[in-house]
């Protein structure tokens, strides 16, 4: 008689128990392995080879309450490949940012080479985040992320760090800004200037299908986030190969395409706010690395593949980056770039191919936001999933469910709430503007606290498997980095006015007051209330029907 998933994981999960119990009594279980000189619980560093045959080390630590097999339960299985988990990481990387963002970089920093070389400097930081991340996706293959990696150095207090990241990830983890451009530009591709409700309706549509198809019918949204991504690949190759045939003169409308290469840094900006301002614009457009460590539950041969789809993906979209640029530059000045807006590319195609292309452009422009869309959509979800099946939030069952196709229903629904209420609630303009700087700099905060994490891992347990290692000088220069993006909101900007008219210091003072709210969350639920209501929170871990295990706490009367 065949067993259902849920009967095999349930068989697995009770003789996981018997083994734990079994080590914690100072034995050597039949099917376990002995940790001789370790302490009480400690588990000796093995090798399981239950992920697709790869070789996994089994760390001495393990992050969270649930064991590397337990995690992986549940859900659709490994399905993400090579090309898949790298289309993940361009579709994520790749949205509407380099498209618009060189004029605002060119207009900062003043000239051709300053832009230039903020567009590198942002693509060997991102670099160097990405082998940080790495070196702990190797160690715990497993979804989640930050949280993982946080939970897996931040050890005390219990469950502080995964509550910290559960309220950001929560709140903050909303994907409205891409719902919005992609309504922005089909309205314009359509010719017509559509009011604001008509932008906010197509957004909600938006959310809605991509919440539809991830939920119900999820390999196809595998397939169209696959397709959306070769797609963006294809627009930038595009736009690549159309400047170098502006640079070698086959274009009559750009009579002298080397003019803005030469003399490239004249003009350069002297003020380091601007430069710093310009640097957030450019790591902001290379965001999006770290897709896959979110999804490792998800993908085929996890080690193997990330050390292969992660610098992939990132190198894919850093070297048509660079060229990009030197098109946008091939066909007009710094000052034109600079004064073309948010719309450089839409200025470059009508300038090289006409006005017509602009419209055309404008649909490519929405595709890239929609496969934004579907990609941040598919990773947060999985994030939600991992963050109900360590227990920390409310009705951690419902919102661990993979039904009804395997996929996370419940975290793509706990993704939907938030997008929904910033798209219907908040208006357009500085408001709009100030959630989305908001939402951005708790990310930082928690960057800088994983490559500190690195350092501490490294020195607490100098001899852990590590099937990648990061050089230290690469760590370093990364740390430096985020402590860049954490300082650089608190310049003062030209004439005191930040991109919206609130003060400029406000929003990472909003950011920090986010993580702060889940220290009081993680007080409240394990602290206030269990004095209040003399009761002990006791944890023990339960399967559900799909096979995911979950961890859940049962209030327990003090004697």
């Amino acid at each position: 008689m065949a067993w259902s998933l849920g009967e095999k994981a349930r068989a697995f999960f009770w003789r996981r128990q018997w083994e734990d119990e079994a080590v914690l009594a100072g034995e050597t279980p039949a099917s376990g392995n002995p940790n001789p000189g370790g302490s009480p619980g400690e588990k000796a560093a093995t090798v399981d080879t239950s992920f697709d045959g790869e070789m996994v080390a089994e760390q001495p630590y393990q992050p969270g309450e649930l064991t590397l097999e337990e995690a992986v339960h549940g859900g659709m299985g490994r399905h993400l490949g090579i090309v898949s988990t790298t289309l993940l990481i361009v579709g994520r990387i790749i949205g509407t940012g380099i498209f618009s963002t060189p004029s605002s970089i060119t207009q900062g920093v003043g000239s051709v080479g300053a832009a230039l070389m903020l567009w590198v400097l942002g693509f060997a930081l991102s670099f160097c985040g990405l082998f940080v991340w790495l070196e702990f996706g190797c160690m715990y293959p497993r979804s989640g992320g930050e949280k993982l990696y946080l939970e897996a150095v931040y050890r005390r207090p219990r469950f502080l760090a995964t509550v910290v990241f559960a309220v950001q990830a929560i709140v903050l983890g909303f994907t409205a800004s891409g719902c919005i451009v992609f309504a922005t530009n089909i309205m314009s591709a359509a010719g017509r200037t559509a009011t604001e409700w008509q932008q906010r309706g197509i957004a909600i549509g938006v959310i809605v299908f991509v919440t539809i198809i991830h939920t119900f019918t999820p390999k196809a949204g595998v397939l169209l986030m696959n397709l959306l991504s070769s797609i963006k690949i294809i627009i930038l190759l595009f736009i690549v190969v159309t400047g170098w045939v502006v640079l070698g003169g086959g274009v009559k409308a750009v009579p002298d395409p080397h003019s803005s290469f030469r003399d490239a840094f004249a003009g350069s900006a002297t003020s380091g706010n601007l430069y710093a301002s310009a640097l957030f614009k450019v790591l902001n457009s290379y965001a999006g690395w770290s897709n896959a460590a979110y999804v490792l539950n998800e993908v085929k041969r996890p080690v193997h593949t990330l050390k292969i789809a992660g610098p992939l993906g990132l190198g894919i979209c850093g070297v048509l980056y660079l060229l990009a640029n030197v098109a946008y530059f091939s066909a007009a000045t710094p000052k034109e770039i600079a004064g073309s807006g948010v719309t450089v590319a839409a200025y470059f195609f009508g300038k090289v191919f006409g006005n017509t292309a602009k419209r055309v452009l404008s649909v490519f422009v929405a595709l890239s936001a929609l496969g934004n869309v579907l990609t941040i959509t598919f990773a947060q979800s999985r994030v939600n999933q991992e963050l109900a099946k360590e227990g920390v939030i409310p009705a951690q069952k419902f919102w661990a469910s993979s039904w009804p196709a395997g996929s996370p229903s419940s975290g793509l629904l706990l993704h939907f709430i938030p997008s929904f209420i910033v798209i219907v609630a908040i208006p357009f303009g500085d408001a709009y503007n100030f959630i989305i700087d908001v939402e951005g700099y708790p990310s930082s905060v928690l960057a800088l606290l994983v490559v500190i994490g690195l350092f501490i891992l490294r020195w607490q347990q100098p001899d852990a498997p590590r099937p990648f290692k990061v050089w230290y000088p690469l760590a370093f220069f990364f740390m430096v980095g985020q402590c860049f993006l954490l300082v650089a909101p608190f310049l003062y900007p030209p004439g005191g006015k930040g991109d919206t008219n609130l003060p400029y210091w406000l929003y990472p003072i909003i950011g920090i007051g986010a993580l702060l709210l889940g220290v009081v969350y993680w007080a409240v639920w394990r602290k206030v209330l269990p004095k209040i209501g003399g009761y002990e929170l006791e944890q023990s871990k339960d399967v559900l029907e799909d096979g995911t295990v979950v961890t859940v706490f049962h209030k327990v009367k003090r004697q």
